[in-house]
């Protein structure tokens, strides 16, 4: 079943009331003018907390208590929204007042608002396809392409996935007035935080997150990869209450740290259950089950977890079976504990210049590579503005002479933005798409923006993109609800509110999970360095795919629109199936665009999302 919020506003004198609903919807909010929907959302995910002048009706995970809620209410009442968007959680907040209806969703990205207008009336959702089915159109392919082809880019900022659809910034909210346009401002900035300060708000913020979900929920369950992101959940959820934990191996996996970091945590720390989920027992691996688009779960985006959707159904079998009514994972404790290498550049121009050029050496040496070469990288990142960056990348881009896919070089992770391999496949209409887009992002983007700010805000809500829509696969195909709580705002801002800089420590592997989870979690776990990487899974599964994995690239559609040149990408993927160096990455990426757009016009009919509304409204 769907699941978004929806709700309509009027803002012309001459609009009259629509006579549509979102099928299913049940009514969260009726005031003159306005309304709003929960669509799949049971009763206890939505709260009501009203004055006489105001109200603020929240929708999803929020773990606010009475008093917190009472506080953030006061303060929207003088115009003051962050407390809304900071309750713990991570929730649609909704405020009505004098008139007005604020719209915001969480800082990651996880509840996104879209919207649109339509004859006097603004339409939003959490979900852009059911705006999309309401008035008919099409995927936003320059969009489906700049998310494919370039890096350091706001690829949405203010669109869709689906053309002539808008896009509220995490961070905003979306502002409705009667006789006014629809505006987004911003929800508040995290406030700045010194190292220690920021690490006793990460702790306080995800023990909360963690320990209030354990408390509303009778049957928890996690991933236990034994990695320190997951492993911290499991650890702190089981404080509470008993933990169905899961770890995922096979042949390749087996070989590395994970399992055996997941099972003494399983054993040291009581009041785990542990189950480990042996690809070489069950048969899966990634990229099978792909060969019938219209069998896959649809999302609202292109999701990366169709990929891995196999993998994952093994996984969560176990944890449908045993009943969990919350499944916990570690997703975007990688984008909150740990910073961008373009660090150095902030650093640098934080006026620390020293120890940015130490810092980029001791960097250079570890991808050998010489140090003067970061040093060159760092001073022209630090010397050009983000604008002046963005246009630059767009001449690139548009450029006269063919583009040819190459491994980008280590220095330039430092560079504000890039093009990245799969930009070799675009096609000269595919290349001037991409800088069009980019030339329209230079004129709105932020002189001010810092590389390593601006390219952990993108990776976090790349993650809450992806995490979104794996939830909403578990929501369809198993009835999981999964819940990343390094993704709640409280937690985003205890650790984005430091420096960037200031978030890495020479030698130590998550500084601040080390400093904030200390007591909470093994001494051993705290202190692991090594990462498994997943590299030869993937070309494993890329070679036992083939056949339909080929087909995908083959058929594409972005090839039929003139867009990508599918011979290129699909030499690419004979690379991958031949286990040689290949843009693993791209591909994955390439492939699910192709499902979704393989999926979406069947997905997206009106009928689909909306009905009549012959029922009087709940007000």
């Amino acid at each position: 079943m769907a699941r978004f919020v929806a709700g309509m506003f009027t803002v012309g004198a001459t609009a009259g009331t629509p006579g549509i609903r979102p099928v299913a919807g049940r009514e969260i909010l009726a005031w003159p003018g306005t309304r709003a929907w929960a669509i799949g959302h049971e009763a206890r995910e939505t709260a009501l907390c009203a004055a006489p002048d105001i109200q603020l009706v929240t929708a999803g995970h929020c773990l606010a208590d009475t008093s917190e809620r009472r506080a953030a209410l006061a303060a929207a009442r003088v115009g003051d929204l962050a407390p809304t968007v900071r309750l713990p959680g991570s929730h649609l907040s909704l405020v009505w007042s004098g008139g007005v209806l604020r719209v915001a969703g969480d800082r990651a990205g996880v509840v996104p608002v879209y919207w649109l207008k339509c004859d006097g009336v603004v339409w939003w959702a959490t979900a852009a396809a059911p705006l999309a089915a309401l008035v008919g159109t099409t995927p936003n392919l320059p969009v489906l392409l700049a998310d494919l082809t370039v890096t350091g880019v706001d690829v949405q900022h203010d669109q869709a996935h689906y053309a002539g659809v808008r896009r509220v910034p995490p961070g905003h909210a979306l502002v409705l007035g009667e006789g006014a346009e629809p505006y987004a401002v911003s929800a508040g900035e995290p406030v700045a935080l010194t190292f220690d300060a920021g690490v006793r708000r990460l702790r306080d913020a995800l023990t909360t997150a963690v320990e209030r979900r354990a408390h509303v929920y009778r049957r928890v369950s996690a991933d236990l990869s034994g990695g320190m992101d997951s492993s911290s959940l499991t650890c702190i959820a089981v404080r509470s209450r008993p933990v169905l934990a899961v770890t995922y191996t096979d042949a390749h996996l087996a070989e590395d740290d994970d399992v055996r970091y997941a099972r003494r945590v399983a054993a040291e720390v009581g009041g785990i259950t542990h189950q480990v989920v042996d690809a070489r027992q069950t048969g899966v691996a990634q990229f099978d089950g792909l060969a019938d688009p219209a069998a896959l779960p649809f999302t609202d985006i292109p999701s990366l977890a169709l990929g891995v959707l196999a993998v994952k159904e093994a996984q969560l079998a176990s944890v449908a079976a045993y009943g969990s009514q919350v499944h916990l994972t570690g997703r975007g404790g990688d984008n909150v504990l740990t910073t961008d290498h373009s660090h150095y550049a902030d650093q640098f121009l934080a006026g620390r210049r020293s120890a940015a050029l130490r810092g980029a050496a001791s960097y250079a040496r570890s991808q050998h590579v010489a140090p003067w070469r970061v040093w060159r990288q760092l001073g022209l990142t630090a010397a050009t503005g983000y604008p002046r960056a963005l246009d630059r990348l767009a001449r690139t881009v548009a450029g006269p002479a063919p583009l040819i896919a190459q491994r980008a070089a280590r220095w330039q992770d430092l560079a504000w933005c890039a093009l990245g391999s799969a930009g070799g496949w675009l096609t000269r209409t595919g290349r001037r798409a991409v800088a069009e887009l980019i030339e329209a992002r230079a004129h709105m983007a932020d002189p001010h923006a810092t590389p390593a700010a601006l390219h952990d805000r993108q990776a976090l809500e790349f993650m809450a993109d992806s995490h979104a829509m794996f939830d909403s696969i578990a929501h369809q195909k198993w009835g999981v609800p999964i819940h990343a709580p390094f993704l709640d705002t409280q937690v985003v801002d205890a650790c984005l509110g430091i420096p960037s800089y200031q978030r890495v420590r020479e030698g130590v592997y998550k500084p601040l999970a080390r400093a904030a989870f200390t007591g909470l979690v093994p001494d051993f776990l705290l202190h692991r360095q090594t990462k498994t990487a997943f590299t030869t899974s993937l070309y494993t599964a890329l070679a036992a795919n083939a056949p339909v994995l080929r087909r995908i690239i083959t058929t594409s559609k972005l090839a039929q629109a003139g867009l990508v040149d599918a011979h290129r990408a699909a030499t690419a993927l004979e690379s991958a199936i031949a286990g040689a160096p290949a843009p693993l990455a791209d591909l994955h990426t390439l492939i699910v665009t192709e499902l979704w757009l393989d999926q979406v016009q069947t997905r997206t009919a009106r009928a689909t999302w909306w009905q009549p509304d012959t029922r009087r409204s709940a007000a």
